[in-house]
């Protein structure tokens, strides 16, 4: 009855520890990240983002500042996005994208991913846009994994 009821606890206190983990998930950072953004201009997210780029990458100067007027051109465009769904949201009627919508957003989404790219192959050389690619694809599948745990929270 003795052993019966330590590993109980041993087993209670296990759950317990196990459930201070998740709290302090990796994808918590995530969230303090994008607030941190939210309240950057798009000059300062560029730097920031480049200089990322620059370690990651071993980008010369000149690909620095070639990839920084890039990532400046993707901050603005992202900051007047985020500007425009805050209007929506403020809008009394703010209702949901139609089909059509969403269709053209994920298209335009799309086509400046292809574009980014295609600058990105002509700044970088080949072991440089190997090592971004596979830098990308794993920023996509964490965004697709948060998207997951975020619709499951939901139902």
């Amino acid at each position: 009855m003795r052993t019966l009821i330590l590993i109980a606890v041993a087993f209670i206190s296990l759950q317990a520890v196990a459930q201070e983990r998740r709290k302090g998930h990796p994808k918590e950072g995530n969230k303090e990240r994008m607030e941190m953004l939210k309240d950057a201009t798009p000059d300062e997210i560029a730097t920031l983002k480049s200089k990322q780029l620059t370690l990651a990458l071993d980008l010369t100067d000149k690909q620095q500042s070639q990839v920084k007027e890039i990532l400046l051109k993707e901050a603005t465009a992202m900051k007047e996005k985020m500007k425009e769904r805050e209007k929506m949201k403020e809008q009394d009627d703010a209702k949901k994208p139609s089909k059509e919508e969403r269709l053209q957003m994920r298209n335009e989404r799309l086509d400046a991913q292809i574009a980014m790219k295609k600058q990105m192959k002509s700044i970088l050389n080949e072991d440089q846009y190997k090592r971004w690619e596979k830098m990308q694809g794993r920023r996509m599948k964490e965004g697709r994994g948060e998207r997951k745990t975020r619709l499951r929270k939901q139902h």
